[in-house]
């Protein structure tokens, strides 16, 4: 067996071990992969991940917050181990209804939010509705990570701009393990993240054949420019605490982004707080797990 098996058999043996961590709940009429930990009467933490991963990208943070958090991570609609319709538009503003229907279900009523990626939009419009006073779920605070929250400043990479330019429908067939695994690559700095954790990233994104709605879950990028004053409005007038962790590796949310919101933040009179990882890129939760959960169980307490 070659190294790179031994990888892609390490990989499935990583996503088998998360799907064991969690289960399937119908949410809004779909499968949605959901996992929750640690104690039940504990403060709530949720974590939104990006594209194209899964809840899995958490998997790390997830194990040390939840030794005193109660922690909630999702897969959402399309991605990793949830459903993935192909007649589904895949709406950002559908995907933070989902949020809130998964969270009401689960009891929560006031949690902090913790995103990544695209994570960091959905993000953005569940603060909206928190600011015009129509959310049935208060945020006691914001922890941004990595993420286009500015898409006028995004640098897309080759393989994101080759998906946009495809038509918004599903592929007839895959794109392949080695083509997805070398695009996704490129998204991390050129000495991470581990292969088998490549690989099991690479999976869930095959899983139910999900490869194949990438040219159609990527519009949520057309949506960003489409919507950007509303989700800008969100993240800058959004009256509680805000961290934005950033990695200034990452070659697609530049570093400039967090502290163009920090100018936009001190326009409005309200704090927040930036704080950069030199020697981190675009996937923080995966390449530096400790310091995202150092970060967010700080932050989380002193909000509590």
């Amino acid at each position: 067996m070659s190294g790179m098996e031994r990888a892609e058999q390490r990989g499935a043996q990583l996503v088998e071990a998360w799907r064991e961590q969690g289960d399937i709940e119908v949410v809004g009429g779909h499968e949605i992969f959901v996992v929750e930990q640690g104690p039940a009467e504990a403060p709530p933490i949720v974590l939104l991940h990006g594209f194209p991963g899964s809840s899995f990208d958490w998997r790390q943070v997830v194990a040390a917050l939840a030794v005193r958090w109660r922690v909630v991570s999702f897969d959402f609609l399309g991605y990793g181990l949830s459903a993935k319709p192909f007649d589904d538009a895949y709406s950002l503003f559908d995907q933070a209804d989902l949020t809130t229907e998964l969270l009401l279900a689960h009891g929560v009523r006031r949690a902090t939010l913790v995103a990544h990626d695209m994570g960091d939009t959905v993000a953005a419009e569940l603060l909206v509705r928190a600011n015009e006073r129509r959310s049935d779920v208060e945020w006691a605070g914001c922890v941004l990570t990595n993420g286009s929250i500015f898409i006028d400043m995004a640098q897309l990479t080759a393989g994101q701009q080759g998906l946009l330019a495809m038509p918004d429908e599903p592929l007839a067939n895959s794109l392949g393990f080695d083509g997805l695994r070398h695009g996704l690559q490129a998204s991390f700095p050129p000495d991470r993240p581990a292969p088998d954790e490549l690989d099991a990233m690479v999976q869930l994104t095959m899983h139910a054949e999900g490869d194949r709605l990438l040219p159609r879950v990527i519009r949520y990028i057309e949506q960003r420019r489409r919507h950007q004053p509303r989700w800008t409005a969100g993240l800058a007038d959004f009256p509680g605490p805000m961290v934005a962790a950033w990695g200034d590796l990452d070659p697609i949310a530049v570093p400039a982004m967090p502290d163009r919101l920090r100018g936009l933040r001190d326009e409005a009179g309200l704090e927040i707080e930036v704080v950069h990882w030199p020697d981190v890129g675009h996937w923080p939760s995966v390449e530096a797990p400790d310091l995202v959960a150092g970060l967010v169980a700080d932050r989380a307490a002193a909000w509590w």
